[in-house]
C-alpha cells in the first residue's frame, strides 16, 4: 500500500498488530507516548542507519525523561502556525533531505524538501470514548499532519506535537493517508470527525451519530454502509475496554495484535 510496516501503540493498549505498508521514521517517541512508533521492522540494516542518522537531528537527550506532554483539545490558527513552523524548520527540511534519499531515489542535496499547504489535525479513536464516559468524543487530537515533498515528487506527513519545549516534529511518515482521508471525509460527510482506529488500522468520519468507513479496513469492521456511534462504541468497548491505561492487561505488559472482529450492527 505504498508504507512500510511499523509497530504502533495506539490508545496504550499495548502492541497493536503491524500497520498496512507504512514508512516511520521516530524522531521523537515522547509526546506520544504508546502511541507513536515504537520499533522498526521488516527494514534493511543500512536503512535503519540512514533513519537513524536522520532523526538524530532532532531528538534531544534531555528529553530522554520527559513526561508526556498532553495534545490541546482543539486546533486554533496559533496551533496550526506553531506546528507549521516546526515543520519548516531547518532542521526539519534537512532531516527531510536524508529521509527522501533513503532509498537512493534522490540525493540528499538534490531532494530539496518542501512543506505544502497548512497542517491538518489528526485525531485517533479516544480511550475516555472506549471507556464509555459520559460525553467523550469517538476521537481525540494525535497530532498535526504537514505534508512534505521532494523534487522527485516523493511525499511524506510530517508528525508535529507539543512538547515541553513548544512544538516539535515527532515522525515522519510516507505517503499521503492523513491527508487523503481527510478530503475523503469532507466529501462523504461534510463538518464531520475524521479518525483512525490504530489498532486495526481503519480510518472513518462520523458525525450525527453515524460513523462511516473511509477504507476497507473500516468497512470490514462497520459494514459498508456504516454504523451508528452507539453501535461502534459498543464495539470498540467490547474490543479493547479490557486494555485500557491501568487494566490488568495493560498492568501485565501483555502485547498483541487485534483484529476488527465482527462488523457492528449497521443502524
Amino acid at each position: 500500500m505504498g508504507r512500510s510496516v511499523a509497530l504502533q501503540r495506539p490508545l496504550q493498549l499495548g502492541l497493536a498488530r503491524l500497520v498496512r505498508g507504512q514508512q516511520h521514521l521516530l524522531l521523537d517517541p515522547l509526546p506520544l507516548p504508546d502511541r507513536g512508533v515504537s520499533a522498526m521492522t521488516s527494514t534493511p540494516k543500512h536503512l535503519c542507519a540512514v533513519l537513524l542518522a536522520a532523526s538524530a537531528v532532532l531528538v534531544p537527550a534531555a528529553q530522554a525523561s520527559a513526561a508526556p506532554v498532553p495534545q490541546p483539545q482543539s486546533v486554533t490558527a496559533e496551533t496550526k502556525a506553531a506546528a507549521a513552523g516546526a515543520a519548516a524548520a531547518p532542521e526539519t527540511l534537512a532531516t527531510l533531505s536524508r529521509f527522501f534519499a533513503r532509498e537512493g531515489k534522490v540525493a540528499v542535496d538534490a531532494a530539496r524538501p518542501r512543506v505544502e499547504g497548512e497542517a491538518i489535525p489528526v485525531s485517533y479513536l479516544s480511550p475516555d470514548f472506549v471507556a464509555g464516559k459520559a460525553g467523550a468524543p469517538v476521537a481525540r487530537l494525535e497530532f498535526l499532519a504537514s505534508r512534505a515533498v521532494s523534487s522527485d515528487g516523493q511525499q511524506a506527513a510530517l508528525w508535529t506535537a507539543r512538547t515541553e519545549t513548544g512544538w516539535q516534529v515527532v515522525n515522519i511518515a510516507t505517503g499521503d493517508d492523513e491527508f487523503r482521508y481527510a478530503q475523503l471525509g469532507a466529501a462523504k460527510l461534510p463538518g464531520g470527525t475524521v479518525f483512525r482506529e490504530p489498532q486495526i488500522d481503519a480510518w472513518y468520519v462520523a458525525e450525527g451519530g453515524r460513523v462511516l468507513p473511509l477504507d476497507e479496513d473500516a468497512e470490514r469492521a462497520v459494514g459498508a454502509q456504516g454504523t451508528s456511534l452507539a453501535a461502534y462504541r459498543a464495539r470498540v468497548t467490547r474490543a479493547y475496554g479490557d486494555k485500557l491505561p491501568g487494566s490488568a492487561y495493560a498492568k501485565a505488559g501483555k502485547a498483541g495484535g487485534y483484529g476488527a472482529g465482527p462488523a457492528a450492527h449497521p443502524a
